[in-house]
């Protein structure tokens, strides 16, 4: 009962970080562009201003560089999010593996083969995207 329960846990938690980790893939999380949610408009914030406030031809001359200032650092506090999200998931599955007998360690394994060959597609059809 016990394994099975560590299985389950590892499982979910494998399952949840990694849906996590692919949905942060994005730089701007998962596009809406006029879908429901308070963060459908992330895609583009200049336009959703635009749009909102019925801003001026001065006025989003101005708002561009604020905007345009602001997205290196998002990006950066991004990039430090994942790198301590990955470490973390690594050093779980790290804690997790040695308690798993070695049918399901290999179980364990190909669930963590699989998650990184779906990251490495969704990358490559991010990059594929951007061309």
């Amino acid at each position: 009962m016990t394994r099975k329960l560590i299985t389950l846990i590892a499982a979910g938690g494998l399952t949840l970080g990694g849906l996590t980790y692919l949905q942060a893939q994005e730089p701007h999380g998962p596009k809406h562009e006029h879908g429901p949610g308070p963060n459908h408009h992330m895609e583009n914030p200049f336009d959703h201003l635009t749009e909102t406030l019925s801003l001026t031809a001065e006025q989003k001359a101005k708002v561009q560089p604020i905007l345009d200032q602001m997205k290196p650092q998002l990006e950066a506090i991004h990039k430090e999010a994942m790198e301590k999200m990955k470490a973390i998931m690594e050093s779980t599955g790290a804690q997790i593996r040695p308690l798993l007998t070695p049918e399901q360690q290999q179980k364990y394994d190909a669930m963590k083969k699989a998650h990184e060959d779906m990251r490495k597609a969704e990358q490559e059809m991010h990059d594929a995207q951007k061309k």
